[in-house]
């Protein structure tokens, strides 16, 4: 939603007045490949085997079937996450009436609550499965699985703060030439990790630098300058051949770490993950003409509205749900094939797959509540369940697993928007309604 100031009594203050705006529809479904790329790879790459004790202890197929690692970069979509975010970030901080401070005020706010609430439930959760006597090891796994995807609110917060001066930059020098520190930062990193592996410190640089990359693809698209056929083009082209070189020079073949390798592309992230981001990017952007045609139908313009409007609780609690799947299954009797075994071959993967629809399930089932009901708000359109996407807030209400923020946060923007939602801004094109 966006809103406009209208004149409130005599006072001459101003109240908010709500009115449904289009979304880029493109950068929706962009965001709900990113977000549920991230999961289904989760849910793939994670094995929770069932030990003679009854505890469990992690795995991955990566390790016993090296030759699945391609499929990662079909899964590893976290490039086209912070693009998407970029993106949406900048249209959003454009749109916003009140100024950076209190902007981003309310972003922290909105990754914040989902966060806390996560953190505040799962110690309960925690404190019961002490209480009935969890075995330790399955305890351990539980923690670190519920906790780990939490790492993202690093460089969302500090590259969201940094919105404002980014796209300044962008504007002034353009979008390769404000990422080539980023990636010039990355590549240290990766030198130094050979050199001195156990340098303090890489971590949270490589993290802010590496993802600075896509978020400042998108603040430029969100500007208008990869429109184009040209620069998609270049960047798809630029990112393949960099994912070939770095291959070809020793990096791993997977997007994503592996039990027991000597280094991952993605803890910290690589100069192969921001290879791996670009071309994601640079592909999305050729082939958004056909996207935005595919989402005139009802059925995938509906996936993708749920997927926004639940965002931040299916990435939240789609590690929690394997757990507590696997684990109140492992008291039922023996060990199940896909879900408490190891996985040693291609069966195990088959298997895997066969249980993916009860975890979609219990997921739905946990995030049901904190629906809205049939027909919403007056003026509301699909939310995008707390998670930062853009523009301005309306609703919002707590539930038992996060913060129910009802906040589509795209501008109104003026014709170029009325002519075509699922096309990007012209630069300076188009002035935001207030």
């Amino acid at each position: 939603m966006s809103a406009r100031s209208e004149p409130d009594g005599p006072g001459g203050r101003s109240r908010r007045a709500l009115r449904p705006v289009p979304r880029d529809r493109v950068i929706d479904a962009l965001r709900a490949y990113a977000i549920g790329g991230v999961v289904l790879g989760h849910w793939l790459v994670t094995a929770l085997v069932l030990t003679g004790d009854g505890a469990l202890r992690t795995a991955s197929p990566l390790a016993a079937m090296p030759a699945l690692a391609p499929a990662t970069w079909l899964l590893q979509t976290l490039g086209l996450f912070f693009f998407t975010a970029g993106y949406a970030a900048t249209r959003s901080l454009a749109g916003y009436p009140h100024g950076a401070g209190r902007w981003l005020a309310r972003r922290l706010g909105r990754l914040l609550r989902p966060a806390l609430a996560l953190l505040g439930v799962g110690s309960g959760l925690l404190l019961a499965a002490i209480v009935l006597g969890t075995p330790d090891d399955t305890l351990t796994v539980a923690v670190t699985l519920a906790v780990s995807p939490l790492w993202f609110l690093l460089p969302l917060v500090a590259l969201s703060a940094l919105t404002g001066p980014l796209r300044a930059a962008v504007r002034r020098w353009g979008a390769l030439r404000c990422a080539a520190p980023a990636v010039a930062v990355v590549a240290g990193a990766d030198l130094a990790a050979r050199v001195l592996p156990a340098a303090p410190g890489r971590l949270p640089v490589t993290l802010l630098a590496a993802w600075a990359v896509p978020w400042l693809l998108g603040i430029a698209h969100a500007d208008g300058r990869l429109a184009e056929a040209r620069p998609a083009a270049g960047l798809t082209a630029a990112g393949g051949v960099a994912l070939v070189g770095l291959v070809a020079v020793g990096y791993p073949v997977s997007a994503v770490g592996v039990p027991g390798a000597g280094w991952s592309n993605l803890h910290p992230p690589s100069l192969f993950a921001v290879a791996l981001g670009v071309g994601q990017i640079g592909l999305a952007l050729l082939v958004r003409p056909a996207l935005a045609r595919l989402l005139d139908r009802p059925g995938p313009a509906r996936l993708v509205a749920v997927v926004n409007r639940e965002a931040m609780g299916v990435y939240l609690w789609h590690q929690p749900v394997l757990v507590a799947v696997t684990a109140t299954t492992a008291h039922l009797g023996p060990a199940l094939p896909g879900l408490h075994t190891a996985p040693a071959g291609p069966g195990w993967v088959a298997a895997r797959i066969c249980w993916l629809p009860l975890f979609v399930l219990v997921l739905a089932a946990l995030l049901a509540p904190r629906r809205p009901p049939p027909g919403g708000p007056v003026g509301a359109a699909p939310p995008a369940a707390g998670w930062p996407t853009g523009g301005t807030v309306t609703t919002g209400r707590p539930s038992a697993v996060g913060w129910r923020g009802g906040c589509t946060m795209t501008p109104v923007c003026g014709p170029h928007h009325a002519r075509h939602a699922g096309a990007p801004p012209t630069p300076g094109g188009d002035r935001c309604a207030r």
